[in-house]
């Protein structure tokens, strides 16, 4: 990030990567089902405006989810799905959570699907997928927060992600439209999440707080509040700001996105204040 930022947050997209090789739609079962299942889709046009409204600099990763989940640890597989194993590990990683329900660094299973792929994966192209997109992408997050934190003594990663609408917990309950994640106050200064959470109100948009979504392993691994540097997760419910299909963006994104703008402007504000009454520097001289 050579530019200096207009303000001390980051805007990241990890999972609305629309560039599909044809090999990889091929071995798929169902591409049609599987990439707008996979997919966090369109939320990275959403970003863009508002990466142009407020003046946040924007990470957006153009590989697929169905390809890589960037959300995931590198070793979060599920290596009984690779076609010549793994000589040092057993079926899944020893922090394979997500790998074990399906959902891993290489998605295997969708609800409503079964297996979404034909045919097993090569080791080799596991570990090529890793050094061309995994490694790429979070070294650019991490670089850029980096310097974020250089100009502005703090940095705020707003981890941008669309969710499916929620359902109702019992018939008089209304579901939240955001979700903000912070690991539990692992990733970030609770009063961030905290000033997010009040703005939404302000807005009378309904949000909840890490339930249920708490944010996933780009939170884990570059979010440390002890260094100044903080990340956030923002769960997007998809009705907000796409068609009926859940597939286009609709005539309610620009009216969204102007709100979010605001979000970001006062969450920017927020790590300002903080750090003035640190007595730190906010921005290079």
């Amino acid at each position: 990030m050579a530019e200096k930022s207009a303000v001390p947050i980051l805007l990241a997209v990890p999972h609305a990567g629309r560039h599909y090789p044809e090999s990889l739609r091929e071995r798929m079962r169902d591409p049609e089902f599987s990439t707008l299942r996979l997919e966090d889709r369109m939320v990275d046009v959403l970003a863009r405006d508002l990466a142009g409204q407020t003046g946040a600099p924007l990470i957006v990763a153009h590989a697929p989810r169905a390809m890589l989940d960037l959300n995931r640890a590198d070793d979060d597989m599920d290596w009984s799905m690779i076609a010549d194993g793994s000589p040092t590990r057993g079926s899944h990683s020893r922090s394979n959570r997500r790998a074990r329900s399906g959902l891993g660094l290489i998605p295997r299973r969708l609800s409503g699907l079964g297996e979404i792929w034909r045919q097993r994966i090569d080791h080799g192209e596991v570990t090529a997928r890793i050094e061309s997109v995994h490694a790429p992408y979070h070294k650019a997050v991490s670089q850029a927060l980096s310097a974020l934190r250089q100009q502005w003594g703090a940095a705020l990663l707003i981890d941008m992600h669309s969710m499916p609408p929620l359902k109702k917990r019992h018939p008089d309950d209304t579901p939240a439209e955001f979700v903000i994640g912070d690991r539990f106050g692992a990733s970030s200064d609770g009063m961030f999440s905290a000033a997010a959470l009040r703005y939404l109100a302000r807005q009378d948009r309904r949000a909840a707080h890490n339930r249920p979504y708490a944010g996933g392993y780009v939170l884990d691994r570059h979010g440390k509040p002890s260094l100044g540097i903080h990340a956030i997760q923002l769960e997007i419910c998809r009705t907000l700001y796409l068609d009926s299909r859940l597939s286009e963006p609709s005539a309610r994104l620009p009216a969204l996105a102007k709100m979010l703008a605001g979000l970001v402007r006062n969450l920017a504000d927020e790590v300002s204040r903080t750090e003035r009454d640190k007595g730190l520097p906010i921005a290079a001289e």
